[in-house]
């Protein structure tokens, strides 16, 4: 099975962004940015995009699947 990985952090530090604004524009909780953040929960296709279009940045900058 693959592996999912994450820039998140990176995006988020480039924005200036908290954990807690991004939980925000997503509308989940902070707790569910964490988790995504430390690779810990798979995010739906819908909060990918919304993490996508939120940096302004095609998904895959953003998440990584290794085979």
């Amino acid at each position: 099975m693959g592996q999912m990985n994450n820039r998140i952090k990176k995006f988020r530090s480039e924005h200036d962004m908290t954990q807690e604004e991004l939980a925000n524009k997503c509308d989940v909780t902070r707790q569910t940015i964490i988790a995504v953040e430390k690779n810990k929960y798979i995010p739906s296709l819908e909060l990918a995009f919304k993490i996508a279009l939120i940096f302004d940045q095609p998904i895959e900058k953003i998440f990584i699947y290794n085979k």
